[in-house]
């Protein structure tokens, strides 16, 4: 129960349904744009510039774009990998050489996702990265990230912590997805920074 006289906290479940909508109203130029000004903010990080491997992932639909981002990072000649959907909600990982060597790939029901053709390195090819980017629909001021109820990246989280592994976590978004608060549970990870179109904001360790 609330406390008397403090509204309830809104669920996942509403807070996501709430954020999707806002993003399903955003144009290809709205995303293209965004896509831009976050790669800029991202390639500053310390965290990608000093990193050999980065975990990432390739935005679909109306999410924060990814494309320019990894692209500047292979330039640079990180290893990138990115993420492929197993039918467990699991991730396996291949590396990333180009956007000619992305699939399209229909998992059920779902929306087309854009994975990497070629080897496939296991799910614990991301416990060897330096950074991980991960996809969300808001952050807190704690840092504690709102993902999209799927629990692939809760596993991601997991393994890494059975791993010891301790890549930076870092969360792309939109300006108005810095929140005061979203839900947590106990398994959930905060984040290190939120990179967005209009810059980056760090969190306490």
């Amino acid at each position: 129960m609330s406390q008397i006289g403090r509204p309830a906290e809104p669920d996942k479940r509403t807070l996501r349904r709430d954020f999707l909508a806002v993003r399903n109203r955003l144009t290809a130029d709205d995303v293209h744009g965004s896509a831009v000004r976050l790669a800029e903010h991202a390639l500053g990080l310390p965290e990608l510039t000093d990193a050999r491997t980065v975990a990432a992932y390739v935005a679909v639909g109306s999410e924060p774009g990814t494309l320019a981002l990894l692209d500047a990072l292979r330039a640079r000649g990180v290893r990138v990998l990115l993420p492929v959907l197993l039918p467990d909600n699991d991730l396996d990982w291949g590396a990333y050489s180009g956007e000619r060597s992305l699939v399209p790939v229909r998992h059920g029901g779902r929306m087309e996702l854009l994975e990497p053709a070629g080897e496939r390195l296991g799910p614990d090819a991301v416990t060897t990265a330096d950074a991980v980017l991960l996809p969300g629909l808001a952050v807190d001021h704690r840092g504690m990230r709102l993902g999209r109820g799927g629990g692939s990246y809760d596993r991601v989280l997991a393994r890494l912590e059975r791993a010891d592994a301790h890549p930076a976590l870092v969360v792309l978004l939109y300006d108005g997805e810095v929140v005061a608060r979203v839900p947590a549970e106990a398994h959930d990870r905060p984040v290190r920074a939120v990179v967005t179109p209009s810059g980056v904001r760090r969190f306490p360790a």
